[in-house]
């Protein structure tokens, strides 16, 4: 397999709708790199996680401070010279540029694709989650698919976190 290089630290956004395997895959991403991860849930608002937790999709307005909150992390690790892995639906093409323009451009997505059913099946399957499986249908609805935009590799999620993780890596490459 080849490594993942770059001349100056990455960004890299682990990107999809619930249940797709962000966190793990950001978390063996971040590993196999040697490179921070941040759990873009665990910086949601308080009021975004309840108002998930209660089954209500949010709103652009809801979603503008996290992602900005997410943008400024990204951005203080690359001036602090280091990489980051960061785990953040980004599903709409607006909020993948407001992520873009907080790290001036040098940010890379790993979109996790899978079908409706794969999706469904792995958010019943998963415990502890304030996000209901309920929800999916409203981020399959908002998801625009970032086909076509800089930086951006996909890879299908219907396989281990490890075969995910490589196919990420050689598409980073």
């Amino acid at each position: 397999m080849q490594e993942f290089s770059t001349s100056r630290p990455a960004a890299i956004i682990v990107m999809g709708v619930s249940g797709c395997g962000k966190s793990s895959v950001g978390a063996l991403l971040a590993e196999r790199l040697g490179l921070g991860f941040i759990e873009g849930d665990a910086l949601h608002p308080a009021a975004n996680v309840e108002k998930m937790a209660k089954g209500t999709p949010l709103s652009d307005d809801d979603r503008w401070p996290w992602l900005d909150i997410i943008g400024a992390e990204m951005a203080a690790s690359l001036t602090r010279g280091e990489g980051i892995v960061v785990s953040c639906s980004a599903l709409r093409k607006v909020y993948r540029d407001r992520l873009r323009a907080a790290t001036g451009g040098v940010l890379r997505f790993v979109y996790l694709h899978g079908s409706r059913n794969l999706l469904t099946e792995r958010m019943g399957a998963r415990t502890g989650h304030f996000m209901p499986p309920s929800l999916l249908d409203s981020q399959l609805a908002t998801l625009e698919v970032p086909t076509g935009e800089p930086g951006v590799v996909t890879v299908d999620i219907d396989q281990s976190v490890e075969g995910i993780v490589g196919d990420a890596m050689m598409g980073l490459v």
